[in-house]
């Protein structure tokens, strides 16, 4: 992976919750690379809860998101919870499509609301 790319993703646990940051232009190999280390990440710790932040991401072209679509299976079969954080509406409406029928809640801004509901039963 270029080093253009690892400035552009963090994926760590942090505090029972696997966070998941994007900046920049997302690209396919980026999204892939994402969901792979959080894949890991939740296999190593049993962690089911996910954060993408995605508040430094520019807008992605539609084939971006059916890429996340795509991988977005796993995290349904999983059992995770995900919340995403969005800068605005438009990346917002793009991660409902991309999240569709997982357990997911997107936030506006509030990266405090999306670890607090994150941590609610």
């Amino acid at each position: 992976m270029p080093n253009e790319s690892l400035e552009q993703l963090w994926v760590e646990p942090v505090g029972g919750i696997i966070i998941g940051r994007i900046r920049g232009v997302a690209t396919a190999d980026l999204i892939q690379e994402c969901h792979q280390r959080i894949v890991v990440l939740q296999k190593d710790t049993g962690c089911k809860l996910v954060m993408y932040d995605a508040l430094e991401l520019e807008r992605p072209p539609i084939e971006i998101v059916l890429t996340q679509q795509g991988l977005t299976d796993a995290l349904k079969q999983a059992d995770v919870k995900v919340a995403i954080v969005v800068p605005n509406t438009g990346i917002a409406y793009l991660a409902r499509l991309a999240f569709g029928e997982a357990n997911h809640r997107v936030f506006y801004n509030d990266i405090a609301a999306a670890v607090s509901w994150l941590s609610s039963n």
